[in-house]
């Protein structure tokens, strides 16, 4: 189905992506503005053939029919025989939203009300632990239940005035002993992310965190809340129903941090400011319906994933904010995208016969342009850049570090599309002094092929609403993703094997089982780490 775009990069592959500013429209026609949020990719090769034809590819392929479909509640996860609604979940005006003829918003925003009740009573001191305030909140989940509230909390650290918030998510016995060791038992709050209370990370974690606090809390558990839907098993850990918020099935794991799995963030920054989160998410969520492809930021963003790595055979895409806050981002897309669409298989269950999700990665600027832009400039691959930035911080008396942040951001985009030129560098060692054969070499160092594609996001500042916008936008742009690659990007199946093979190993490693029925490398590797 790519035959034709395909011929059309073909066609332009060679092109300056500079020369394209020639028309004076070019950056005004590749660019579109959102409730303030400004999105560029004028510094792409698409051109008007390509971009229409991409445009084409999104209609033929039912993108509208199928947004429209997981909106209604249909069972587009159909592998799991599920809905898709985790925009529920952020639907505050309680729209109706069905799945099996029942309106399940009634459900949501209860459960909201309650998680709000809850985390208020935190904040406000009438929860207390021994006897005490509370002052420390512990998360402890994995993947989504870990990535997406992690994330957030870091992000809007500006508008933290509750407890503070930690993070466990590694079965390693190190990241909750380094989490542990300096918090009071006595004024922390567990809360254990598990929809079904059996995740063997989550749940190792989780005892271990209540050993903990029974050396010093005579009821640990009644510092404990769960974020689970398995109320049998919350009641034998030992926590009170009042403290255990559940989710339904129809909301996947990376995509539920808008609800019960949010808590941790509620706390930290209030049930008002979690709702402009849920709300900028909820703007996403109508522009993604109701604007036209040509301006539909989802859209055009998939468009430009889909050109790149599909069309163009670019493998990596880097996710690059210029805002320290949002240093969690880039491994919270790459959950999103590579366990979304990171599969081999269309939906009929045929192969797919194209590559599907590209490798996503990133840190943010400007730590990154000292770790790794250097492959990006000059490396023999292309790696598209996805550049952030706020047109302002949150630092107003340091204006200064943001104009010098703002600066490198555009740069960099700047210099990944213009390069170097030969002749420039040649100049520029003459201008030091070499001559014949060492100025040549010196110059080609200094070589920057330039031509390399970046789109940049730009947004009035992080706030929690925009915070909510960014992450939808990326959530319905892998939706598109997903639906033009013909996948299914709400399982994960991929995950499963390496579950089931550990849970057959830890026996083995700890000596009450044999390891025969094991290869060979396998049998070595368990050898060696029993004798040391």
């Amino acid at each position: 189905m790519f035959d034709a775009l395909k011929s059309l990069y073909s066609k332009v592959s060679d092109r300056s992506i500079l020369s394209l500013f020639d028309d004076p429209n070019r950056a005004a026609e590749f660019s579109v503005n959102f409730d303030h949020m400004f999105f560029d990719y004028s510094k792409t090769n698409i051109d008007n053939a390509a971009r229409a034809a991409l445009l084409d590819l999104a209609r033929d392929r039912g993108v509208a029919q199928k947004r429209d479909a997981m909106f209604q509640g249909a069972k587009i996860n159909d592998t799991e025989g599920r809905a898709v609604l985790h925009t529920a979940l952020r639907n505050l005006d309680g729209d109706a939203v069905h799945v099996n003829e029942q309106d399940v918003m009634p459900e949501v925003l209860q459960t909201l009300t309650l998680m709000g009740d809850f985390a208020e009573a935190v904040r406000s001191g009438d929860f207390v632990g021994q006897g005490e305030r509370i002052t420390d909140v512990v998360n402890i989940g994995i993947g989504g239940s870990d990535l997406g509230p992690a994330m957030a909390t870091l992000a809007l650290a500006p508008y933290h005035d509750g407890p503070k918030c930690h993070f466990v998510s590694n079965v390693d016995g190190a990241h909750i002993s380094d989490v542990l060791r300096d918090l009071n038992p006595e004024t922390t709050l567990v809360i254990v992310a598990s929809k079904t209370f059996t995740t063997i990370e989550t749940m190792t974690n989780a005892r271990t965190a209540r050993a903990w606090m029974s050396e010093r809390v005579d009821t640990p558990a009644a510092q404990f809340a769960a974020l689970s839907t398995a109320a049998d098993k919350t009641s034998e850990f030992g926590i009170d129903p009042s403290r255990v918020f559940g989710f339904a099935d129809w909301v996947g794991g990376r995509y539920s941090m808008w609800g019960p799995i949010g808590l941790s963030l509620m706390i930290a920054i209030g049930r008002d400011a979690f709702h402009a989160f849920l709300r900028g998410a909820q703007s996403m969520d109508r522009h993604f319906c109701d604007a036209e492809f040509h301006e539909n930021l989802p859209v055009l963003l998939a468009l430009v994933g889909i050109w790149h790595n599909q069309v163009c055979d670019y493998a990596t895409r880097a996710v690059l904010p210029y805002d320290q806050r949002l240093s969690r981002l880039p491994a919270y897309f790459q959950q999103l995208e590579m366990e979304s669409n990171g599969k081999g298989v269309a939906m009929d269950g045929t192969s797919l016969p194209y590559h599907s999700g590209p490798i996503v990665w990133g840190e943010p600027g400007t730590n990154g342009q000292h770790a790794f832009y250097q492959l990006i400039h000059q490396g023999t691959r292309v790696i598209p850049c996805e550049f952030m930035i706020a047109a302002r911080g949150h630092e107003t008396d340091l204006q200064h570090h943001h104009n010098l942040l703002a600066a490198n951001c555009l740069a960099q985009s700047e210099a990944l599309m213009t390069g170097r030129s030969l002749e420039v560098a040649r100049d520029m060692m003459a201008a030091k002094g070499f001559s014949g054969d060492e100025l040549e070499r010196q110059a080609r160092h200094r070589v920057f092929s330039g031509n390399r594609p970046s789109t940049t996001l730009v947004y009035p500042q992080l706030t929690p609403e925009v915070l909510g916008q960014i992450v939808a936008l990326y959530e319905h742009r892998v939706f598109v993703e997903g639906v033009i690659l013909g996948i299914n990007s709400y399982d994960q199946w991929g995950v499963e094997l390496g579950k089931e093979l550990a849970t057959a190993l830890e026996p083995i490693l700890a000596g009450d089982a044999d390891a025969s029925g094991k290869d060979g490398s396998t049998q070595q590797l368990v050898d060696f780490i029993q004798k040391n």
